[in-house]
């Protein structure tokens, strides 16, 4: 699943570089969204880039994220605690992509002028589901630093706070913050039992 998301969102991306208009009719854009009633754009903007590097970081980190994920959704299907690993993940993916929306429809709901595009909020789910079920698997901070899973969620999640608060880019750090806790959250959805396992892993207990 993670493969079929990765060549679909660069198949429609690569399509939307030459064409601003497809890039206009895709991206989240909360006016049109609250105003126009255009729903589609919680979920198509995530399949569109501003750039190649853009698009590079979001599906590298989601191919090397995703499969991680994926098979622990199957191990709990052989444990009989989810019958559907493919629909988990679309559920995991998607939602987080939607969710991750909201505060940015709500602040920005009559700026007729705002986009949003990239599958950022799907892609933070994703890594944070995966520290979930491995919190000490190590992660490469900056692409060069190991640093232990839990400890690179904490940095993650405070850095995002703190430049959601800051407002000094054009980076939709909202999306990033609230895409990560539905993905660390999104695990207890499907079992609630899976917290002790995870306070277990995280104080190896």
């Amino acid at each position: 699943m993670t493969i079929f998301i990765v060549i679909i969102t660069a198949i429609v991306s690569i399509m939307a570089f030459s064409r601003p208009d497809l890039i206009r009719k895709l991206s989240f854009n909360p006016y049109q969204v609250y105003h126009r009633k255009q729903y589609y754009r919680f979920l198509t903007h995530a399949l569109v880039h501003a750039d190649w590097v853009h698009l590079f970081i979001n599906m590298f980190v989601l191919f090397s994220f995703g499969a991680a994920v994926e098979h622990y959704f199957r191990n709990l299907e052989a444990r009989n605690m989810l019958s559907s690993p493919i629909l988990a993940y679309l559920l995991l993916y998607a939602g987080a992509i939607i969710v991750s929306s909201l505060t940015t429809l709500k602040k920005h709901k009559d700026n007729h002028w705002y986009n949003s595009v990239g599958a950022s909020g799907g892609v933070s789910a994703v890594i944070f589901t995966s520290i979930f079920f491995d919190p000490w698997r190590s992660l490469l901070l900056f692409a060069v630093i190991p640093v232990p899973g839990i400890i690179f969620g904490i940095l993650y999640l405070a850095y995002s706070h703190y430049m959601s608060k800051k407002a000094a880019d054009n980076i939709n750090h909202d999306a990033h913050f609230i895409g990560a806790v539905f993905g660390l959250v999104f695990p207890l959805l499907i079992n609630l039992s899976l917290f002790g396992e995870f306070i277990g892993r995280l104080f190896r207990v």
